[in-house]
């Protein structure tokens, strides 16, 4: 049975998950929801500004092999050299 550590720092499990699943499902669930968050994950704290830079064909292609999400990925690259 895998065991999960949550953001604020309790361990959920696999049957803790099925169980939460199964109430959920049977709407017999008495939990709450702090947040609903509709849209892609935030990436920043503050404002985010669009920067556009052009990249050789070749450079995409190589970015795009390695992942899915071209900006994260962009992103992350310029912020490891910051």
């Amino acid at each position: 049975m895998a065991e999960y550590k949550l953001a604020n720092g309790s361990v959920i499990t696999d049957d803790d998950i099925n169980q939460l699943c199964q109430e959920f499902e049977t709407e017999s669930w008495v939990g709450r929801l702090e947040r609903i968050h509709v849209g892609p994950a935030a990436v920043a704290d503050e404002p985010l500004v669009s920067v556009t830079i052009k990249f050789p064909e070749s450079m995409v292609a190589a970015i795009d092999a390695k992942t899915k999400n071209r900006s994260d990925f962009i992103r992350k690259a310029v912020a490891a050299l910051l």
